[in-house]
């Protein structure tokens, strides 16, 4: 099965690896949003829809519902490590709906979870951006020739002036230049 109505086509299989990629990420950094906000199973049932996609279930609403779910829970968190969490969390669910249309801001969908992981880690290492770097490696490291093919069909990451910006463009980069 095919997912077309855009400018490319993209297949169930390389949105599972994409969405696996994702939930790799988002499952890290999970516990920083439990830990400071225990009451909110939000993040972590995207988790589990993302993982329960990723195993070879269906797409259903329920990667939608949580992944929306899961960016507001990121919107009312009360640091910027539990929102970086959530907002993982949401974009390992919405991995499973990503678009097939060549729009930078699909690329986010793809590459913000590590980033937010990578952002996350530095944070909790005293703001140290080298704990980020190297995260970002380990990162590209992890990432599969599938996830690199589907990441090429779309243009470069979007620019911005955010550390989380700055590790995703770099990212991207850096995906893009082992093809």
């Amino acid at each position: 099965m095919t997912t077309g109505a855009g400018d490319f086509e993209l297949t169930m299989e390389e949105l599972r690896v994409v969405a696996r990629y994702v939930v790799e990420s988002a499952q890290e950094v999970l516990p920083v949003f439990e830990e400071a906000v225990p009451g909110d199973p939000r993040p972590r049932a995207a988790v589990d829809a993302a993982w329960e996609f990723v195993n070879g279930a269906r797409r259903t609403t329920s990667q939608r519902v949580t992944a929306l779910d899961a960016h507001r829970a990121a919107n009312e968190a009360p640091t910027e490590t539990t929102r970086l969490a959530a907002r993982a969390a949401g974009d390992a669910a919405a991995a499973a709906y990503l678009h097939p249309i060549a729009k930078a801001t699909q690329v986010g969908h793809i590459l913000r979870g590590a980033a937010c992981a990578a952002r996350v880690a530095e944070l909790s290492a005293g703001d140290d951006p080298d704990v980020g770097d190297k995260l970002i490696e380990q990162a590209r490291r992890r990432a599969t020739p599938v996830l690199i093919d589907v990441l090429g069909r779309y243009p470069l990451a979007p620019t911005g002036r955010g550390r989380v910006a700055h590790l995703m463009s770099t990212l991207d980069a850096s995906l893009r230049a082992s093809r």
